[in-house]
């Protein structure tokens, strides 16, 4: 049933209320920023700090099992880190309170960003991606636990909490244009270790949501009812058992795998985009482009023809534009999603029947996309009427990632919030859901890369997480008209 607020017209929002959305949408969106860096750095990152060969030349390029082993644990290892003290950082926030922990965190991820851009080994990469994946996945559960406790009201938390977590997508937006300035301007930045690589500026910019956090933390409240409970000896004590006793355990498990499934579909299809894109014949043409203006540059000004190395980058420049210009689209369809499961979320009674409205066409369409894309990218001028379909693909899988913000404090009491949401967050999400990534990479790997069958496989493991979540939302449990209390 609907969740009912109090009759007449409400107040409007205070400074200090405003300052906390702020802060929740900054939180947000640098959230998926920070996360959405990886597959547009990997392969430059992987064959810079992966070494070159005696004709200069990358030693770790896709086909290679040493490529294939590092994006492996760059994608998984890192998720499974971030999962496991995720879910200590959703107990600390039910033990410490909401805004402690949310500005550990966010100065976890943004600082440990930064400092990625200076890595100069793998294992450096590996270690710093691991601190930001903790940093995020902790941020998302403190946010979410705090927002839903500083707006009681139930109408306008579902706007809140819809309209703050929108602007995960405007990271998403954000990290596309980031990466695509880096790779433009990258000459013109202060030179890392001696050299101008895009991939290092773009990592460097996740410094920034940790700014006005510096300038804001001083005016924030803690949840006034976590505070209350806990001055007056009230709040019970977390507990991961408590997650399974029998009037939970249900709920646990099906978020679990749901949220599971919704990231399955991202992390198994749409976030491989920079790997499989190459292979289009529209961008091999911009990449071929050029190279050929490279050589021609060169002719006119009397010089030697250019090196492998400086054809290998022109080439890698050209791509990683084209290719951040396809995710714009991608993450223009999900700030659309997000934006639209806001406003459906105080329209639609029941929360079943809210997740179905994006999760059943999604299940039909994201896989039929990304088979049609391994079947065309031979087809000249395909990739403009493929930017349309990862719009959409882009709107119906993000929206999901909303919908369980508004979900999971209505299904947990106080003192499990944070407990309960980072276990569907984390485990279900940022393990078993970022899985689909190592399932894709490893169901794909060939010699050379196959691009089309890259596709293919992102094809059957997004189906493959799309079913399993249409079969598990059968036994979602349905919210009362309030949030759960002790």
């Amino acid at each position: 049933m609907r969740m009912n607020s109090a009759a007449g017209p409400k107040s409007p929002l205070t400074r200090t209320q405003w300052l906390i959305c702020i802060l929740a949408s900054i939180g947000f969106a640098f959230d998926i920023y920070e996360l959405l860096m990886l597959p547009l750095i990997i392969k430059p990152a992987l064959a810079s700090l992966g070494g070159v060969g005696a004709d200069g030349l990358a030693l770790l390029v896709p086909g290679k099992p040493e490529y294939t082993q590092w994006a492996r644990m760059l994608f998984f290892v890192p998720a499974i880190c971030g999962g496991v003290f995720g879910l200590l950082g959703g107990y600390l926030t039910d033990r410490l309170g909401r805004r402690r922990v949310l500005t550990a965190s966010i100065l976890l991820y943004a600082g440990s960003a930064f400092a990625a851009g200076y890595a100069t080994t793998l294992p450096q990469l590996l270690l710093f991606r691991c601190l930001v994946f903790i940093g995020v996945c902790v941020e998302f559960v403190a946010a979410v636990a705090w927002l839903a406790e500083l707006f009681p009201d139930p109408e306008r938390r579902e706007k809140v909490l819809g309209y703050t977590q929108a602007f995960s997508s405007l990271g998403g937006i954000l990290v596309a244009i980031a990466n695509k300035g880096a790779v433009d301007y990258s000459a013109s930045l202060p030179a890392i270790h001696g050299a101008h690589e895009a991939w290092r500026y773009t990592l460097i910019s996740g410094l920034l949501p940790a700014i006005p956090l510096l300038l804001i933390r001083p005016f924030l409240p803690e949840s006034p009812e976590w505070k209350r409970r806990k001055d007056a000896g009230q709040l019970k004590r977390p507990s991961l058992m408590a997650l399974f006793s029998p009037e939970l355990r249900q709920t646990t498990i099906v978020t679990m795998l749901l949220f599971a499934a919704s990231y399955g579909v991202a992390f198994g299809a749409i976030q491989h985009l920079p790997q499989i894109l190459p292979g289009h014949v529209d961008i091999k043409a911009g990449a071929k482009a050029a190279q050929d203006q490279l050589i021609e540059e060169a002719k006119a000004a009397g010089k030697p023809a250019p090196a492998p190395k400086a054809l290998a980058a022109a080439a890698a420049k050209a791509n990683e534009g084209r290719i951040a210009t396809v995710q714009l689209w991608q993450e223009m369809g999900g700030l659309v999603g997000r934006f639209l499961l806001a406003v459906l979320a105080v329209k639609i009674l029941s929360r079943r029947t809210l997740l179905r409205v994006f999760q059943l066409p999604c299940l039909l369409f994201v896989p039929v996309l990304f088979w049609l894309l391994s079947q065309n990218l031979s087809s000249a001028g395909s990739l403009d009427s493929f930017k349309i379909g990862i719009f959409v693909a882009g709107l119906l899988t993000v929206a999901q990632f909303s919908f369980w913000g508004n979900y999971l404090p209505l299904v947990y009491p106080v003192h499990l919030r944070g407990t309960g949401e980072s276990f569907a967050a984390n485990i279900g999400g940022r393990i078993l859901g970022t899985s689909a990534a190592w399932f894709t990479i490893t169901l794909s790997e060939s010699v050379p890369p196959n691009p089309a069958k890259f596709a293919a496989m992102g094809a059957l493991v997004a189906g493959a997480f799309l079913v399993m979540g249409a079969i598990v939302t059968r036994w979602l449990p349905e919210p009362g008209p309030e949030s759960a209390q002790d």
